[in-house]
């Protein structure tokens, strides 16, 4: 990728882990936490999304071949994690908390914060959309691997970083807000977004396949 720089980078993790992607899933935990835990796990999901983020871009080449992968094993592999996490939003149903009985301590309402470990479940419940977004983690290995260089390779690890302040900034700032949201509106959205979603895990699906030359075009 010759022509590699910040800004182009940023505008690509922007697509797939921008605050348009967050968001929703912020608002959820909000409804259940007070706004000083909600800060924290903001911060703490921020914080450790940057730490994966550079860590994959400055480790994908010996991550890739230690694991013997490319970019359409990435794509294909991201792609479907991606369209089964958005048909469980289409569909209400949250691939991120196994069914616990009503007295434990881990949420099993699907979604929302246990405002008795603000942190843990917090965190627990932003890991899939945000900390390790399937999408965004491979986004952020193929760019390194394109990037060859460790000049490269730090642009991206920064520009994963920026993106990740960005929606941790507008989580701070919406999230309360987004709170007072009526639920129904939140469904609605939810479901609105999986459907969206679940069409770019098909592209990158398919954009994998165009690697493998299994389809020659996309059109």
């Amino acid at each position: 990728m010759a022509s590699l720089n910040l800004a182009d980078t940023v505008v690509t993790f922007l697509a797939l882990l921008g605050p348009q992607k967050v968001l929703l899933s912020f608002a959820r935990i909000a409804r259940s936490l007070d706004v000083r835990s909600l800060r924290l796990v903001t911060m703490a999901t921020a914080a450790t999304a940057a730490i994966v983020g550079t860590l994959c871009a400055l480790t994908a080449p010996w991550i890739a071949t230690f694991f013997h992968i490319g970019s359409a094993a990435l794509a294909l592999a991201s792609g479907l994690v991606f369209f089964i996490y958005a048909v469980g939003l289409v569909l209400g149903i949250h691939f991120d908390h196994a069914e616990a009985p009503a007295e434990a301590i881990d949420d099993a309402d699907g979604g929302d914060a246990d405002p008795s470990h603000p942190l843990r479940s917090g965190f627990r419940a932003m890991l899939l959309p945000f900390v390790v977004s399937p999408l965004a983690v491979a986004a952020d290995l193929e760019e390194s691997l394109s990037a060859g260089g460790w000049g490269g390779r730090w642009v991206v690890a920064g520009a994963f970083a920026l993106v990740a302040l960005l929606d941790a900034l507008c989580a701070l700032i919406f999230a309360p807000v987004l709170r007072r949201t009526h639920e129904s509106i939140l469904e609605v959205l939810s479901r609105l977004l999986g459907i969206l979603l679940a069409a770019v895990g098909v592209q990158v699906f398919l954009s994998g396949l165009t690697t493998l030359g299994v389809l020659h075009s996309l059109h």
